[in-house]
């Protein structure tokens, strides 16, 4: 992902978003994908996405996300960041729902979402880009 942006639309409809080098805190609002109104902060400490002003993704500290795709049983991303730092991640989904989370192939379990949909995780970076599959 070119560094001037800081989310763009794949071709395959997914969005890329993100960079976890940036020294200062960076925006971009109302960025119109498939309807919605996008808005992404990220930088080193934080990376954050809503959609119409909805939660939609959270990482601490920042990552650069890409191929960020909702299904209609859950989400998959790939997720980059700082080599020498575990993320914790936070995505938002349906409300009170087990999910079961695969980091690059492989179930790191079930995990059920709070009353508010927020289904939280760690991703060991260390190892580069990891794959993220979340489904019910």
């Amino acid at each position: 992902m070119a560094a001037d942006k800081l989310i763009v639309v794949e071709a395959d409809n997914s969005l890329s978003f993100g960079d976890f080098k940036l020294p200062e805190k960076s925006k971009v609002e109302d960025f119109p994908y498939d309807g919605n109104l996008m808005k992404v902060k990220t930088f080193k400490e934080i990376t954050k996405l809503e959609k119409n002003g909805m939660f939609v993704y959270e990482s601490v500290p920042g990552t650069s996300v890409y191929n960020f795709a909702e299904t209609s049983d859950g989400v998959e991303f790939s997720v980059e960041g700082s080599a020498d730092e575990e993320a914790q991640i936070t995505v938002g989904l349906a409300d009170e729902t087990e999910y079961e989370v695969m980091i690059d192939g492989e179930s790191i379990g079930k995990v059920k979402t709070n009353l508010g949909g927020k289904l939280n995780f760690c991703v060991d970076l260390s190892e580069g880009k990891k794959s993220v599959v979340i489904k019910k």
